[in-house]
């Protein structure tokens, strides 16, 4: 009998196979000069993490190595990480299967686990299957730039995934297992083959195409294993369990390339991706179910359907299908869907007469033996259809406040209101209250008013036509970005009425103010009361069912003042949100702006589910999935069933665990010093010091990663990619180009000095107490040791010599910065190194770090090179080192695993 190897030595083979497989696709695409020095640089940066050698040596070989080898050198590293993520991610699924096989307690952090963990606290079985119908996963996803990689990249990672997951088969007699490996090094050349930099940057229609190419794979197919897994548990599988969003085609906030003919467009490729889903679902369903129905029988009310649909299509009869209902009433499911698609008479006119058929099918079938047949993947089709409609996910609005204000000013003068931007708050709301309170929209014509104001009211038309086109789900959120004051709210109600999405008290639209900077956190509890407060407003709340969502920010408040004080003022901001809400008799959602990098509220769902302050435990959960999270997600079909169990298994237990009672004040009181010392510390360097951000942009590869093709929106918002101010600056290549350099400044920076000063007052006991007791404090510090043990000091201390000596003290800075938040991180821990109690990952850091620095110092060689370029150099020489730093960047993402 043949024993399992032990899965770390299963990976450790996976990976000793892949490397083998990537040096032999190198030697025959590049020859040995390429495979030596791959080899050369691979086994020096090695011999540098084991010794105390100096590391100048492989520096200037690098800066002596042509460009062309440069970029081969890159794109080497880049194709092992790629496919060594790869075997992670499916040591992942196999390391998941091997506990569920061999284990009779339920999987760790599974829904099963959530009912076992509350029974054991007393929770009753009525109330948790109460509450698992108010709970609901709301994905949001997004085309921030921080997907490095391009789709046609994401489709080879996708196929040689599929050859790694087949040669974890066993049974594999040897000739199949060789031609896995053939086709495992096909697809290895292709993604050689293939330049993972763009050549031109993706228009907003290349970005729907991706994130449809997801939804409309695998979260479409993962739907159901999570419906059944809830099934499984004994709890109740609510239809509205799930819920998906974008923003792909309807964010316009800074990107002027996305306007409503886009936004129109995005929603008909939606539309046709759900549709081709369903059509192959029904053919498959008519393909399986051949019953007979004289054998079983059949429902009348299912014959006669079967006749209306036939004399309405005008369809000849299929005759060999005239004793099989089920079949033929799927070939006219299918015909109609069809005809759906094409937008011909005979088409569904919504959702409702598409799920009657199904139901008309399932209820024969239950009368009539086939109970599990309608319980298999009928049901599933059947919560599809419910999930995602005819718009797959629903495409939300989101705008810049101000473009709104402009607009209402416009609108205002001409009805004879002039001067609203120059007026003060209570002026604006009152201003606004007036005109909603007026019969209708104003109705002026278009030529009235600028271009500016064109487009934005005309996005209201373009929601109000996918509305007609898709149903009302599909497009019924306007996010209010940099939401300051009610009138940014009242403003979108005013512009909304204009397009027939409001009316006296009837509202097909939902307002979120988005509420970013620290400022803007600490106000949002009295703004959100005072937009309750007005009777207009108020009553649109009401038509909407009396829920009102709000975005907190999570990037943005970093930026603004730093990982600790933005951290506590979105943890603040929850509560003086559900405070508001709860008084003004409002059901609050949540809307978490989270990114993927600790610095934009990164890091496990799970535990940030948990860490929400109690009074906001909604079992509602809505967030932004953006950029390489969307592939590192929902990518595999058993990660992204594992990823959503996770959450609803967090959603749970926040909901219905006795847990931690409410932060005394000592400890409220506590947070608030060491946020506001921490603050202090950040701002004092990255917004006081003269010399701090010319430090960023030369000890980085902003300026580089700037002329990216990584996405259609620009890196700023006022569209200025070189030499931005950092308010300006977008949160998201902020991070990114702190990533590339092993800082991840945004992550930590400013908690040194908090803790520190907090133990020096004698605090530690307190501190270490809170750290083991309180969710969210505990989050909080692991978060940052996260961002801590990814960074590396001799990393940073390269890249910091491609800044001007000048700028140095800004890098001693950072370090001593850096030093005292680890030192204060493990006091406060107890810890005696970073991860300690994260073995796994600190090993795969460990392990990863000497293939990341070649990353390094192949960059550092083509930034140097580049940026010592004469300013009458050849533009093909200044073409191929950008090409070949791009690559370079997405290499280093590659290895990190992350990129903002």
């Amino acid at each position: 009998m043949a024993v399992r190897a032990a899965p770390i030595d299963r990976l450790r083979d996976d990976v000793r196979l892949l490397g083998e497989l990537v040096g032999g696709v190198l030697r025959e695409q590049g020859g040995a000069p390429l495979f030596a020095a791959v080899e050369h640089v691979r086994t020096s940066a090695i011999d540098l993490r084991i010794s105390e050698r100096s590391d100048q040596p492989l520096l200037g070989w690098a800066e002596a190595q042509p460009t062309r080898r440069l970029l081969q050198l890159v794109r080497a590293f880049s194709v092992y990480f790629h496919l060594i993520n790869l075997a992670e991610q499916q040591h992942r699924v196999r390391t998941l299967r091997e506990r569920q096989r061999v284990s009779r307690e339920p999987l760790h952090e599974s829904i099963a686990a959530a009912i076992d963990e509350l029974r054991g606290q007393g929770v009753s079985v009525a109330d948790m299957q109460a509450t698992m119908r108010q709970v609901q996963v709301h994905p949001v996803l997004t085309a921030h730039p921080s997907e490095a990689r391009r789709r046609s990249l994401l489709h080879h990672l996708q196929a040689a995934a599929r050859a790694i997951e087949q040669l974890d088969d066993e049974r594999l007699p040897p000739a199949e297992r060789s031609a896995v490996l053939d086709a495992l090094r096909v697809r290895t050349t292709l993604i050689w083959q293939t330049a993972e930099a763009r050549v031109e940057r993706p228009s907003v229609l290349d970005e729907v195409q991706s994130v449809l190419y997801v939804l409309a794979g695998t979260v479409y197919d993962v739907l159901p294993l999570v419906y059944r897994a809830v099934q499984r548990a004994g709890l109740p599988a609510d239809s509205n369990l799930l819920r998906f969003g974008s923003w792909v085609g309807g964010d316009r906030d800074g990107n002027p390339a996305v306007t409503p003919d886009v936004t129109r467009a995005a929603a008909r490729l939606a539309r046709a991706a759900v549709l081709r889903r369903y059509r192959d679902d029904v053919q498959l369903l008519g393909r399986d179910l051949s019953i007979s129905g004289r054998l079983t029988g059949c429902e009348r009310a299912l014959l006669n359907s079967i006749e209306r649909d036939r004399e309405e299509l005008a369809v000849q009869a299929v005759p060999q299908w005239s004793d099989q209902p089920y079949r033929r009433k799927f070939g006219l499911i299918g015909e109609r869907l069809r005809r759906t698609d094409a937008g011909g008479p005979g088409g569904y006119a919504g959702i409702e007469h598409l799920l009657s058929d199904l139901d008309l099918i399932a209820a024969s079938l239950e009368v009539h033996g086939g109970q599990r047949i309608a319980r298999g993947a009928l049901l599933d089709l059947r919560r599809r259809v419910e999930t995602f409609g005819f718009y797959l996910a629903e495409l939300e609005i989101r705008q810049h406040a101000q473009r709104h204000a402009e607009a209402v000013a416009e609108l205002l003068a001409l009805a004879g209101v002039p001067g609203f931007l120059a007026m003060d708050e209570p002026a604006r709301q009152q201003a606004i209250e007036r005109c909603l309170e007026s019969d209708g929209p104003f109705g002026f014509p278009p030529e009235a008013l600028s271009a500016e104001s064109r487009d934005v009211i005309d996005t209201f038309h373009a929601v109000a036509d996918v509305q007609r086109l898709n149903g009302l789900r599909a497009a019924q959120t306007c996010v209010v970005s940099m939401s300051r004051a009610p009138s940014d709210a009242f403003a979108v109600l005013l512009l909304a009425r204009e397009a027939g999405l409001v009316d006296g008290t009837s509202s097909r639209i939902d307002v979120v103010p988005l509420f970013e900077t620290i400022g803007e956190l600490r106000e949002c509890g009295y703004v959100l009361s005072q937009m309750l407060a007005s009777p207009a407003y108020r009553a649109a709340v009401r038509a909407r069912g009396d829920r009102q969502q709000v975005m907190v920010g999570y990037s943005d408040s970093n930026k603004d003042g730093g990982y600790l004080a933005a951290t506590w003022a979105t943890y603040r901001a929850q509560q003086d949100l559900a405070e508001a809400a709860t008084a003004a008799g409002v059901e609050l959602v949540v809307f978490h702006g989270r990114g993927g990098a600790v610095g934009r509220g990164g890091g496990p769902m799970g535990r940030a589910i948990m860490a929400r302050p109690s009074t906001a435990a909604s079992p509602i959960f809505k967030l932004t999935e953006q950029g390489e999270v969307i592939f590192a997600r929902y990518g595999n079909l058993a990660i992204a069933e594992r990823h959503l169990e996770q959450v609803v298994h967090a959603l749970l237990r926040s909901c219905l665990s006795a847990g931690p009672a409410q932060p005394g004040g000592e400890w409220v009181a506590t947070m608030e010093r060491l946020a506001e010392r921490s603050r202090e510390a950040y701002e004092s360097l990255v917004k006081r010091s003269p010399e701090f951000m010319a430090f960023f942009q030369q000890a980085t590869p902003f300026m580089e990663l700037a002329t990216l093709n990584l996405a259609s929106r620009p890196v700023s918002r006022a569209g200025k990619e070189a030499a931005p101010e950092l308010d300006d600056l977008r949160a998201i290549p902020w991070v990114f180009s702190w990533t590339q350099a092993r800082a991840n400044l945004p992550g930590w920076f400013g908690l040194g000095s908090a803790l520190e000063h907090e133990i020096e007052a004698g605090g530690l006991e307190r501190l270490q107490r809170m750290y083991a007791e309180w969710p969210f404090f505990a989050s909080a510090i692991d978060n940052a040791q996260l961002s801590l043990g990814t960074a590396d000091p001799p990393t940073v201390r390269r890249y910091a010599s491609l800044a001007e000596p000048r700028l140095l003290p800004v890098f001693a800075s950072i370090m001593a910065e850096y030093e005292r938040t680890v030192s204060a991180v493990l006091h406060v821990t107890c810890q005696g190194e970073l991860l300690e109690r994260s073995p796994v990952l600190a090993r795969s850091i460990k392990l990863r770090n000497p293939y990341d620095d070649a990353l390094h110092v192949a960059q550092l060689a083509l930034l140097r090179r580049f940026r010592s370029l004469p300013s009458d150099a050849p533009e093909d020489d200044r073409q191929q080192l950008l090409d070949a730093i791009h690559h370079s960047i997405n290499g280093i993402a590659a290895g990190l695993q992350t990129t903002g």
